[in-house]
Formats: C-alpha cells, structure tokens, sequence
C-alpha cells in the first residue's frame, strides 16, 4: 500500500453562517428596547447610517441656509476681503479703546486662543460688551453654575435612607460599621438576606455586638426594616403600634396555620374566640409584609405591542405591525459619494466600503424582520380566531411547528419571532407565546382542547362555587369529563396551584371564617 498525494475536485452544498446571517438572526429573537439599542449603537459606529425623521407636520420643508455668495467675498467668506484678525491693532481701529478698558493688552489675555475674524459692522457690538456683565460667558456667577439637570431632585433609595438614619442614630464607630455592611445586606424588600453569625464572622465581631446592631437598624423608618423572615417582620410593625400581646405574639409565631386557614386551629393555641380572631386576622393584613418595596423602586417595563390586531368590517381580523416598536434607519448615499470622492488611502477606501456594506445590510435585515413577524403574527390570529372573538375559552392547542408548515418556515424561525414579542388586543396586551398552549385530549373522541382555556375553566368553576359546595378536586375532575375535558385528577391539582387556588379544605374554611365576620 502507498501513500500518494494528489488534487481532486469535488463539488458539494454546505451551509456556511456569515456574521451578517448570525447578526440577522440574533435580531429576530430581540424586543424592541434591545432592538433600539443595537440600532443606536450602529447609528454611533457607522456614519453612512442615519435615524429617519418624521415628516414636517405643516407639510413644508424646513427652509435651507442661503450659500455663501463667492462673489465680492474674502479668502473667509466675508464681504469686501477686510475681515483681518480682530486682535491686529492696525486693522482693528477699536483695539486701543478695548486695551485702555481691561487695563491690558488683548494679546494676553486671548493668547491661547484661536484668533476670531469678524465684521467691521460688529465693532460695535464689542464695545457694548466689555467690560462683561453678570450673566454673560467669562467669570460670571452664572457661567459657573451647575446645569439644570444637577438641580433635580432624585429617588432616595431604601440603603441612602437607613444610612441617614443610621448617622443619627450613633456614634460609636464600630457601630457604624456594622450597621453599615447590615443596611448593604438589607434586599429591595427591606429583609435582612445574612444571618447573625455570618455577619459577625466576616467582621470579627462577636455576635452579641451585631445583635445589637441589627436591633437598632430594626428600630429604623420604615417599620419591618431589617427582619429576617416573615413573623419578624411582622412583629417588629406590631411593637411599633403596640399592639404585640400574647395572642398575637402565638398568632405571628404559626403563619402555617394562617396559611391554612386553620382557624380552629389558632383559636386554641391564641386562646381567643372567633370574634377576636376575626379582629386580628384584619390587623395582621394591614401590615406591609414588604416594607422594603416604596423606596428606590425600578420602574415598571410596559409591555408594548409589536403587533396590533383589530376587527375589520367584514368580521375578519387587521393585523398590522405597530410603528413605534420599528427603528428607522437610512442608508445616506450622498455622503458616501461626497467622502468616497475625497478618500486617497486604501484604509479610508476599505472603511468606507465596510461602512455602506453594513449600512445596506442592516436595513435589509430590519425590513425582513418586520415581515417576519407580520407573517407569523398573522398566522398566530387566524389559528387562534376564537379567543380574538369569543375569549380565552375557545383558546385552541397551538405549537411552534404548526405555525411553521402553514406559513413555509422553520420552526427555529418560528420560536426567534415569537421570543419577546407581544400582541396587542381588545382583550389586552398578550406575549406571543402565550397563544402556543398544550393540548389536553378531549373525553370520548372529542376534540383537544387548550391547557390556557381548562386552566380558565377552573378557575371559573372554583369562582362559582358556594360555602355549601366546595368542589375537590375530584367534583373538578368530574365537572370538566362532564364538559368533554379528559383530565386526570393531579393535572387538575398543578393548574390549581399554579393559579394560587388554595384547596378544597382551606377553602370551605375560608368560607366559614367569612360567615363569622359577616355575623360579627
């Protein structure tokens, strides 16, 4: 056997994933407020692009500058050839005047700048302002104010407000520490995240100290501030209003048994009647189980639509892509023209072709993302006509694929679009994958229904039931076989839970415990 080299030519297909093709695709599965910030970080990177403006709203162009006249025109562009240097005292007739003013000569005291050509007809001017006035630019108060934006007041955070606090409250340097590194380990919640221990290990304190500490910084504005759980939370709001007795000291120290409604149950261990417990259940829910959450709060993102649906005359469905979520951006070829005639190195050349290669492409991209979407998106309402008319009851079973061979795409497409994207409806604003739901079959060859419309159906069904008729989960299972939902009793339990639909037990006693308050 011998080993020979030699040269064949074969041909074959093989996908190869340009840059562009990956940048392309990465811009399919972003929002809009990621979009909009890759899109001002290309306008920043590439000067071919540029953000396109909205028309004149009096329907007008906006006036354009007047050229400068070449004729009767100096080297500057002024007229008659005479601007000269303002600091030439030759050709300056006012220059003595200024010099005698500020006691100098304008040599010094313009010396690092740039000389400035002006007009003979604005000598005057020059001498209506020297010497300067407060209020204009060069050594006056106002110049060294700060800007306006520095002036404005700002959101205190809930760590800036403990820290004054903490300033008042002691001195002891030591102290200060702790409480200090105790008010960073404080959450947005207002809970304390370390415990005791760790605390006074990682400062070399005893724990005794850190106690302390943390008791004071428990004392602090707002009430609650400091807990390590939820009862002490709560305790440290009832001393506050002095309101921490026995019973509710044993009511706070089993919030198991509240959670379970285990009325009974906390009669006896508080030693109380119904009325009374009635009573303090309602103290206990005006208390900020959060107390953490009023200061420096992070704003809310709305969720805004990429896509708007809307009835038509005719009952169909309107969907069209909403303009404000859609950077636009423009290719300016003229100024590509105008810097590719002046650019002599291969470097500039080779920017410059970079540049509008980029700038061609991302516009390309944007528009065939915005139809993407729109393509998807409408084939999303006219699978799911029924929840657009009726609501979330007639929600069909959707997936990925079945969207992707009805409009001749691929289902990683598919599931890129609809990441991140919303639908705005009559009925709300929606992601786009709440509408791909599982399917649950339905009971004696009937058809599958959606997990979104049973999860509903539940929650209708416990929302309808009486203090007489509490529905187990069984009664539930039964009442959705009867209506043609084949479903097993623990998938009835997990859609409960996930709707927070307490069971059948706490419920009934959470009508029994309304029946005592309305008696009350």
């Amino acid at each position: 056997m011998s080993l020979l080299q030699r040269l064949e030519v074969r041909q074959g297909q093989a996908l190869v994933m340009t840059p562009q093709l990956l940048q392309a695709i990465k811009l399919l599965q972003l929002s809009h407020l990621d979009l909009a910030a890759y899109v001002d970080a290309e306008l920043e990177r590439n000067p071919l692009l540029e953000r396109a403006e909205a028309e004149n709203p009096g329907g007008q162009d906006a006036p354009e500058a007047p050229a400068p006249s070449d004729e009767g025109a100096g080297d500057d562009g002024f007229e008659g050839g005479e601007a000269d240097s303002w600091l030439a005292p030759e050709m300056n007739p006012i220059r003595g005047e200024i010099d005698g003013d500020i006691d100098t000569r304008l040599d010094n005291v313009f010396q690092d700048e740039t000389p400035t050509r002006v007009r003979e007809s604005d000598a005057g001017d020059m001498l209506s302002l020297t010497p300067a006035p407060y209020g204009s630019t060069g050594g006056s108060f106002d110049a060294e104010a700060p800007d306006f934006e520095a002036t404005l007041t700002s959101e205190v955070s809930l760590r800036e407000h403990l820290a004054a606090q903490l300033d008042l409250a002691t001195r002891d340097p030591i102290e200060r520490l702790i409480g200090g590194f105790l008010i960073d380990a404080v959450d947005e919640a207002g809970y304390l995240r370390e415990t005791v221990e760790a605390v006074a290990e990682r400062l070399a304190a005893s724990p005794a100290l850190v106690t302390k500490v943390l008791t004071l910084v428990q004392s602090f504005d707002p009430a609650g501030v400091g807990a390590r759980d939820l009862a002490e939370c709560l305790a440290i709001q009832l001393r506050e209003n002095n309101r921490f007795d026995p019973a509710m000291e044993a009511l706070v120290s089993r919030l198991d048994l509240v959670a379970k409604r285990d009325f009974a149950g906390l009669r006896r261990l508080c030693g109380v009647n119904d009325e009374d417990l009635v009573d303090m259940l309602a103290e206990i829910r005006r208390l900020d189980p959060k107390p953490g959450r009023a200061f420096g709060s992070s704003a809310v993102e709305v969720l805004v639509p990429d896509v708007f649906v809307r009835a038509a005359p005719d009952g169909s469905w309107l969907v069209e892509l909403n303009s404000e979520a859609l950077p636009r951006v423009l290719v300016n070829q003229s100024y590509y023209a105008r810097v590719s005639r002046t650019a002599r190195a291969e470097g500039d050349k080779a920017f410059l072709s970079e540049a509008l290669q980029n700038a061609n492409w991302l516009t390309r991209s944007l528009e065939q993302r915005a139809r993407t979407i729109l393509k998807v998106a409408t084939e999303i309402v006219r699978q799911q006509d029924g929840f657009f008319a009726h609501g979330v009851a007639h929600l069909r079973p959707l997936n990925l694929k079945t969207v992707a061979e009805a409009i001749g795409m691929h289902e990683s497409t598919v599931s890129r679009v609809t990441s991140n994207k919303a639908i705005g409806t009559s009925r709300g604003t929606l992601e786009m994958k709440y509408f791909f739901t599982a399917a649950i079959p339905g009971a004696a060859g009937a058809a599958a229904h959606s997990s979104e419309a049973v999860r509903h159906r539940i929650k209708q069904l416990v929302d309808g039931e009486t203090a007489d008729n509490v529905l187990s989960d069984d009664a539930l299972v039964q009442k959705l076989r009867d209506e043609g939902v084949d479903i097993a009793r623990r998938t009835v339990a997990k859609y409960r839970e996930s709707l927070r639909i307490p069971s059948s037990i706490e419920r009934r006693r959470e009508h029994s415990a309304q029946a005592v308050r309305v008696l009350a």
